[in-house]
């Protein structure tokens, strides 16, 4: 099957603020063997997520291409060195490497992600916005919505899907349904999911 006729990708912008889970999230990507052939796209490689250590320790199955690694699990994780467009035009030049693209957005507009989906002539047709899925934490969330914190605000805002992270902190039903409505307010279209652990992300049709 040629580039022509290939399905498009599906590409999931993952988003959350600090202490979300994000960084458990992505280690389990980078290092468990899911089944999925995913390709995390970063800004920059973190210390927490410890890319290059990943690297050092399992090592890189086949050849590293650009500032692309791929990993013994069979995933692949790249960072960003000049714009989103130029990587994810590079990681499609390996496309029977993988089946999902997973951009983190630390530092990064949502609005600018998403709208290369639609304006840029060389990926049109060869990557689906599979949607922006926001986590927040059961633990902190409320924190943030009581402060109204504007980078938290949008991030649910812009939501397709919301994912509560450590749901077992939140084990009343009034509490979620207070929660809920919060949410509701804010974005009435995106659905609410609980996960007891942010990995389960993989497991949820959040990436398809």
């Amino acid at each position: 099957m040629d580039s022509d006729t290939k399905p498009s990708v599906p590409v999931t912008i993952l988003t959350g603020f600090l202490g979300a889970g994000k960084t458990t999230l992505l280690n389990y990507i980078l290092t468990q063997n899911h089944g999925k052939r995913i390709a995390v796209i970063e800004n920059e490689f973190g210390e927490e997520i410890g890319v290059e250590s990943l690297i050092a320790r399992d090592g890189a199955e086949g050849d590293a291409f650009a500032d692309f690694y791929e990993l013994s699990n069979g995933c692949i994780c790249c960072s960003v060195r000049d714009d989103l467009v130029s990587t994810l035009e590079e990681l499609l030049t390996r496309r029977d490497r993988f089946d999902y693209v997973l951009v983190e957005t630390t530092g990064a507009s949502r609005h600018t992600l998403a709208s290369i989906f639609w304006v840029d002539s060389e990926l049109e047709g060869r990557i689906t916005l599979d949607g922006i899925v926001t986590l927040v934490d059961a633990k902190n969330i409320a924190w943030h919505l009581e402060q109204q914190t504007n980078e938290v605000m949008s991030q649910i805002a812009y939501a397709d899907r919301i994912l509560v992270n450590k749901a077992d902190l939140m084990p009343d039903a009034d509490d979620r349904r207070r929660l809920e409505g919060q949410l509701n307010a804010m974005n009435a279209l995106a659905p609410c999911m609980y996960l007891l652990y942010p990995y389960e992300l993989c497991t949820s049709h959040s990436i398809s």
